[in-house]
């Protein structure tokens, strides 16, 4: 069961929220975007540890593209399929390639749009 987030956790959950449909971010950048750079395992234990079912966690990848998952896992096959719905190709095999090319699907948040949410 998932405890109630911190508050860097609900930093980082709320800017989950925000990845748009075909676009990744990685865990360094989401963390960075949520105002803690360096953070980079937090989110990947926040992701473990808090409810994320109605958030697009499968959105989320390491630096260079790859799925976070051990490769073929359930997980994995779930984030795979998921990123495949919303458009997003890998490199490699088209059945077993687990790479992003993140030049082109990396989320770039607007500017304005990520000032006016930490101004709330």
């Amino acid at each position: 069961m998932a405890s109630h987030p911190t508050q860097a956790q609900q930093q980082i959950l709320t800017l989950l929220a925000l990845v748009p449909c075909g676009k990744v971010v990685s865990y360094g950048q989401l963390a960075d975007l949520a105002g803690l750079p360096g953070r980079a395992r937090l989110v990947g234990s926040t992701l473990r540890t808090q409810n994320t079912e109605q958030l697009p966690w499968h959105r989320v990848v390491a630096a260079d593209g790859r799925l976070g998952l051990p490769k073929g896992s359930p997980g994995w096959l779930e984030q795979r399929q998921r990123l495949l719905a919303e458009g997003v190709l890998f490199k490699g095999d088209p059945l077993t390639g687990d790479k992003v090319p993140m030049a082109k699907y990396q989320w770039q948040p607007d500017l304005a749009a990520m000032l006016m949410l930490f101004e709330r």
